[in-house]
């Protein structure tokens, strides 16, 4: 994947973090998530493509939206959170959104994709 159309983020941003380095991730859904990165301001990205051996991609019946590469979870909590959740509403690319806002505030995230199984659009927390 060239990143050069995406000069707020890096490939590695989006690797697979099982060890393996993968990145699969889909251009059209980089491309919403630029456009949102451009409207948001800085993003930092936790987590973005997971292979089939990654241990959150194992404990699934099905692979799921990241390792379809079109999810990416958000380092991001309190009001920057909600700002993230507007700015995302204006996306109808965006059809999944899962909220993790309890715990340790570095690790709270959103979670956003853009898959279109049966089950979205979709909204869920952890």
């Amino acid at each position: 994947m060239d990143f050069s159309a995406y000069p707020n983020f890096t490939a590695k941003e989006f690797r697979c973090k099982c060890g393996c380095g993968s990145d699969g991730m889909d251009k059209l859904f980089l491309d919403t998530i630029q456009s949102i990165r451009t409207q948001f301001g800085p993003m930092e990205i936790s987590s973005g493509y997971r292979c089939e051996n990654h241990l959150a991609e194992k404990r699934k019946r099905e692979p799921g939206a990241h390792n379809a590469g079109v999810a990416c979870d958000v380092s991001v909590y309190g009001e920057s959170a909600w700002r993230l959740l507007r700015v995302a509403a204006n996306f109808p690319e965006v059809r999944g959104v899962g909220v993790s806002q309890k715990g340790d505030l570095e690790k709270r995230f959103i979670h956003l994709d853009s898959a279109t199984d049966g089950t979205r659009p979709w909204i869920w927390s952890y």
